[in-house]
């Protein structure tokens, strides 16, 4: 099986060598590895540091973009170079811990889902946030699961892992962090099986380069109701969760 695994980076230079140094652990345990960076025009020398990593590398490719242009445009940039049997999101930041893939991927290699999302509130260490980060990630998730029919706990999780067929056959639209919002409703209107599995999680602070803020969670919203209430609800998604 071969995991491809896309890393969004935008002005990560502390945290992203050490981001795939742990990503590429992941070969140790049996996957065919195929790491896809694109650098979303950072201007503290992560670029330096992806091509670096790539010389180093085999199985890591590298991508830029000539301007910002968000997290969702990364993504999109990346998921459409994967091979993979399965696609992964992996934050360049460091929030998320590489070795829960290895969890994330588990049901998917069963056959017992489509997509599998980490929750951060599903981990017995709990959510460590900030209270308003906590608040309005469980307001979106309960919006979300209202168009949806879904009973997620953590729609805006970064870490989703998804059959690579599927992932590749949606088109991303968003830029920014509308991804999440988006992908989630798309899947659901697929009919696609959703789980989830709780992840760590180390909340940064804006003070060590945290960029998701209010606006962001606005246009989430706005995006809940765009994606979900511009197609026909005919095929709910099936919906499950998978403790640790």
């Amino acid at each position: 099986m071969i995991v491809s695994v896309v890393v969004p980076c935008y002005n990560e230079y502390h945290t992203l060598r050490d981001c795939i140094t742990n990503v590429v652990e992941l070969a140790n345990h049996g996957f065919g590895l195929e790491i896809i960076i694109v650098d979303d025009f950072s201007e503290d020398g992560s670029l330096n540091i992806a091509d670096d990593l790539a010389r180093k590398y085999s199985f890591i490719r590298v991508f830029s973009h000539d301007i910002n242009m968000g997290k969702g445009a990364a993504l999109r940039t990346g998921i459409f170079h994967t091979t993979g049997d399965f696609v992964a999101v992996q934050d360049a930041d460091l929030e998320y811990d590489p070795i829960d893939l290895l969890l994330l991927l588990k049901p998917l290699m069963e056959g017992k889902a489509d997509v599998v999302y980490g929750s951060r509130f599903l981990h017995p260490g709990g959510f460590r946030g900030s209270f308003l980060h906590r608040l309005g990630n469980s307001f979106l998730t309960f919006s979300s699961n209202l168009l949806t029919h879904l009973e997620l706990t953590d729609m805006e999780t970064g870490y989703k892992v998804f059959r690579g067929a599927d992932i590749r056959s949606i088109e991303i639209e968003e830029d920014r962090f509308g991804f999440e919002p988006e992908i989630t409703a798309k899947v659901a209107k697929r009919g696609l099986r959703i789980c989830e599995i709780g992840i760590r999680y180390e909340a940064r602070t804006y003070a060590l380069g945290k960029k998701i803020g209010l606006k962001d969670g606005l246009q989430a919203l706005h995006c809940i109701l765009k994606y979900n209430l511009s197609m026909a609800s005919i095929f709910p998604a099936r919906s499950g969760k998978v403790g640790r």
